[in-house]
């Protein structure tokens, strides 16, 4: 059989995608993988299925390439691209995904994601802990350049308190136009070049420091240049974007 497929980044996460409205696409754990695999097939940092929905403009399925599912930011813009190229949507989105439903608007490549409000932000001993749809640990260095993100960002993610259920990892420097970020990504195991949830999580933890009950923040990722609206509340953040670009790379087909 074979699959139509397309290959979507947003800030250099990586997407294969696939046009799942007619039911085409077998749900096999090992099919994603293999798709995600960059040595022996498409390659990518997670497989989006674009499917039909009874009252939004389209479902989004998401699974990273370990095949477990979750939600995904930068996964989250480009599906609203790719639906605005297959023609579901105009300038404007509802659709649903792994932690429910969002909005979003497109205009010029450019993707505003609302995501869901956070209640609850942890602070602990030299990290923050914050879930915008997947549990991120935030931890500041002086600098970040020369990190060893596998290494130290693997250590925590499997420490005795991650272990179990896993968290995303998030090294973060302040910079004189906001701050920049590097992450390991649970179910990729590996660095990232960005992660929407992860750069979301990042300038929630920097908001928290500033005195500004509202505002944008600028996150510059190894891959580009993001950026997070919010507002504060008594428990935590609401009216939160994530902000920025998402592309098409290019379509083909391969054989399952």
């Amino acid at each position: 059989m074979k699959l139509e497929f397309y290959k979507y980044q947003g800030t250099g996460n990586d997407f294969v995608v696939v046009d799942n409205r007619e039911g085409v696409f077998p749900k096999s754990i090992e099919l994603v993988q293999k798709l995600c695999n960059r040595r022996f097939a498409i390659g990518s940092d997670g497989l989006i299925l674009i499917e039909n929905h009874d009252e939004w403009d389209f479902n989004m399925v998401f699974y990273n390439p370990d095949g477990s599912q979750s939600f995904c930011g930068n996964g989250s813009r480009c599906a609203v691209t790719v639906a605005k190229d297959l023609g579901i949507i105009d300038d404007s989105a509802t659709f649903n995904s792994t932690d429910g439903y969002h909005e979003a608007e497109i205009k010029d490549g450019i993707v505003s994601l609302k995501m869901h409000d956070v209640n609850g932000v942890e602070q602990g001993e030299g990290f923050w802990f914050i879930n915008t749809g997947s549990p991120h640990y935030v931890a500041y260095k002086e600098s970040i350049d020369d990190l060893d993100v596998i290494e130290q960002g693997s250590a925590v993610r499997c420490n005795d308190r991650f272990k179990s259920e896993g968290t995303n990892v998030n090294f973060v420097m302040k910079t004189d136009s906001g701050i920049a970020i590097r992450t390991y990504e649970r179910g990729v195991e590996g660095e990232t070049l960005s992660c929407g949830t992860g750069v979301t999580a990042a300038a929630l933890s920097y908001a928290a420091q500033l005195a500004d009950q509202a505002g944008e923040i600028k996150v510059k990722a190894v891959g580009g240049q993001l950026s997070v609206r919010y507002q504060k509340t008594d428990s935590g953040f609401k009216e939160i974007f994530l902000i920025g670009p998402a592309e098409f790379v290019f379509r083909g087909t391969i054989e399952i």
